[in-house]
């Protein structure tokens, strides 16, 4: 495996901007509730072979540092039940993927285990490595679904989704590209108006409201 850096030159600003995923921001995080990417962020690429990597654990992307954060240490980040800093999880497939090119593995309703594990924490959260342990417990039961699909394809995935990599048991290299899609204003789960994202209205779901 391989980590490249936050992509920034033109064509990878224009694939996060375009006109279908712009609307597809609007729908699912609220029109004019979200932040438009000037790059592409970074890139896991996994090389054939049956090597393993830390990645390949159930997780969920954490989104900001805490007060004790190393920001050079990702797995220090943490996540809230307000999905502080992230209003989307998009995988951006840049190479066909089939279900031996090591697609990415999800809980499929995962995120509504997550809301519920977060939710007593407040705005503090839980680092990546304490809300990797209880998210996994928490949504054992759920069923498995494989982010596959051709280059090109977008997978616009909810904030707490579980999910983690594999091995890459095909021939080629699978190319992911995995930013997240920044709020313009924090995530509310008590609107007065009651006009709530998808993303929001699913918290609350999670949580039973």
């Amino acid at each position: 495996m391989a980590g490249l850096a936050d992509f920034t030159q033109v064509p990878f600003r224009a694939a996060a901007n375009t006109p279908a995923l712009r609307a597809a921001f609007d729908v699912l995080a609220g029109r004019g509730r979200w932040t438009p990417r000037d790059s592409l962020g970074g890139f896991v690429v996994r090389f054939p072979g049956d090597v393993p990597a830390v990645v390949d654990g159930r997780h969920v992307d954490v989104s900001f540092p805490g007060e004790e954060s190393d920001p050079a240490d990702y797995l220090s980040w943490r996540a809230n039940i307000g999905s502080r800093d992230c209003a989307l999880r998009m995988f951006f497939l840049f190479s066909d993927v089939g279900e031996d090119d090591a697609p990415t593995r999800v809980r499929v309703g995962s995120h509504l285990d997550t809301a519920r594990v977060l939710a007593p924490e407040g705005e503090a959260g839980l680092d990546a490595r304490e809300l990797a342990r209880r998210a996994e417990a928490a949504s054992r039961r759920r069923p498995l679904a494989y982010a596959t699909g051709g280059a090109g394809d977008v997978y616009l995935c909810h904030p707490f989704l579980v999910h983690a990599g594999q091995p890459n048991r095909g021939a080629r290299p699978r190319f992911l590209g995995q930013p997240k899609l920044v709020p313009a204003r924090p995530l509310e789960l008590d609107r007065e108006d009651g006009a709530y994202s998808p993303v929001e209205t699913a918290i609350r779901r999670g949580l039973g409201r």
